[in-house]
């Protein structure tokens, strides 16, 4: 046998040789029931000690590669079924051998960017530099030294107990919705808990209706499912639900997946009107609504717009909420807020892909949520953010008048601009000059218009709001 050992390696040498001899058999050059060699003459040949041989026979008996007998010697074991061909390198093959149902990458998880970053304007993140972030650590450190046995050990699946109280408190308070801690679960971000909500509603073949510019990983989710997606048109006042009427005439709808606060990423408001339509049809076809009310803090122009949850009566509203905009996107917090029978369905959904979230963590923000501290956060971040929205504002109007054409958001953390000129081009040259942007094309479902960019102000400071405002005019195509 060629065998070449490390005595500089990490690995020690038993184990190296070991290696080396399941190298050998794996290869072909040992067969079952070959006798490998003495300890000794083994350990001569090599230069090691007859220790290191003896750990490496040992090891390769307790793996079932090889079998001692009693003054014979070790051999191969002879129901090891052989491979041939030479020894893989160590690489794992870039693709399996068998079928695999890929979701693909969504067009916005395609559209991170790889280079420098002059100015992320790219809109829907928050800037990472405002988050309280000794508050969060000192939080968490209570937590741990105070209930740390518990918190590390397993927990309820809906979530922490506290955390759901806080969440349940917080709806009660500043959105209307009458829920209490039994009607809330808390998964790792909003993302999860939409995947949750879709796979206990959605069987192949049924008709879910979304707008027809959206988030496209939920989608991807319907589609994993096997839900027919019905794309519904988007005004200026939010989801068509004349149109969702007309659909629901025709087809049986499962649900309907709707952001009507600032609808995503459009940033329009769902006018009162076709609210109380859209409750009236939930009752009517008894079709589940899937509110994502995903960036509700930040609302600049009056009161936040209550939620569809706040009135509804019937049950047929699951609120989808986040606390990735308020505080960070790391912290994967997001929530839901629906019957309780719903939840307890969400909950077993959940330990069959994630037995528990970060109980740690879940406990301090709790705290964060009782003690007032994520409140005081998130009237800081708004006043920051609609003073960089006015900024970005006024520079888009003196320096991209010609080509955007946008109403001012209420809300959110983006502008939606439309445009004449060529948005992906647009995209492409004005990340190779160092600013993130998103075309309109990665929201759109086939058939709605793409002349469009989502554009963002609030994960930039006013410096690079004035240089990436320059450059993204430099980049026009």
């Amino acid at each position: 046998m060629d065998i070449t050992l490390d005595p500089a390696a990490r690995a020690h040498l038993g184990l190296q040789l070991a290696d080396a001899i399941v190298s050998h058999i794996r290869g072909g050059a040992l067969r079952a029931g070959d006798r490998l060699p003495g300890q000794r003459t083994l350990a001569a040949s090599l230069g090691v000690s007859r220790t290191t041989v003896v750990r490496a026979y040992e090891e390769l008996e307790a793996q079932g590669w090889t079998t001692g007998r009693e003054g014979a010697g070790t051999f191969v074991a002879q129901e090891m079924e052989l491979r041939t061909g030479p020894v893989s390198s160590g690489a794992m093959p870039a693709q399996p051998a068998f079928d695999v149902l890929r979701p693909g990458a969504t067009a916005l998880s395609r559209g991170v960017p790889d280079g420098a970053i002059v100015a992320n304007l790219a809109g829907g993140m928050p800037d990472l530099r405002t988050i309280p972030v000794e508050e969060i650590s000192r939080a968490w450190r209570r937590a741990v030294r105070r209930d740390g046995q518990s918190l590390l050990g397993y927990g309820p699946p809906a979530g922490h107990p506290a955390l759901r109280e806080a969440i349940a408190t917080l709806l009660r308070q500043s959105r209307g919705l009458r829920c209490g801690a039994s009607e809330v679960l808390v998964a790792r971000g909003a993302q999860m808990c939409a995947y949750l909500a879709v796979r206990a509603l959605v069987q192949p073949g049924d008709v879910v209706a979304v707008e027809a510019y959206g988030y496209e990983a939920i989608w991807a989710v319907l589609r994993i499912c096997g839900a027919h997606i019905v794309p519904i048109p988007v005004d200026d006042d939010g989801m068509d639900v004349d149109a969702l009427a007309a659909l629901c005439e025709q087809r049986r709808v499962r649900a309907v997946y709707v952001t009507p606060h600032h609808q995503f990423p459009t940033m329009v408001v769902m006018s009162a009107a076709r609210r109380i339509r859209l409750l009236n049809l939930a009752r009517q076809h008894r079709f589940a609504i899937l509110e994502d009310d995903y960036d509700h803090e930040f609302h600049y122009e009056g009161r936040p717009v209550a939620p569809l949850a706040s009135t509804d009566t019937a049950g047929n509203v699951v609120y989808i909420g986040s606390l990735s905009k308020v505080l960070a996107p790391g912290l994967r917090t997001g929530y839901v807020a629906a019957p309780a029978g719903f939840i307890q369905t969400l909950s077993e959904l959940r330990t069959l892909v994630d037995r528990q979230g970060d109980l740690p963590m879940e406990a301090a923000l709790a705290e964060l949520l009782d003690d007032g501290s994520v409140q005081r956060h998130v009237r800081r971040a708004r006043r920051i953010y609609r003073g960089r929205r006015a900024l970005f504002l006024d520079l888009l109007r003196d320096k991209l008048s010609d080509e955007l054409r946008f109403a001012v958001p209420a809300g959110g953390l983006s502008v939606w601009a439309w445009t004449t000129l060529d948005a992906r081009a647009w995209e492409a040259r004005a990340r190779g000059r160092g600013v993130w942007v998103h075309a309109g094309w990665r929201f759109a479902q086939p058939g709605a218009a793409t002349g469009a960019m989502r554009l963002g102000f609030a994960a930039a400071n006013e410096e690079e709001i004035v240089a990436g405002v320059k450059l993204l005019a430099d980049a026009r195509p």
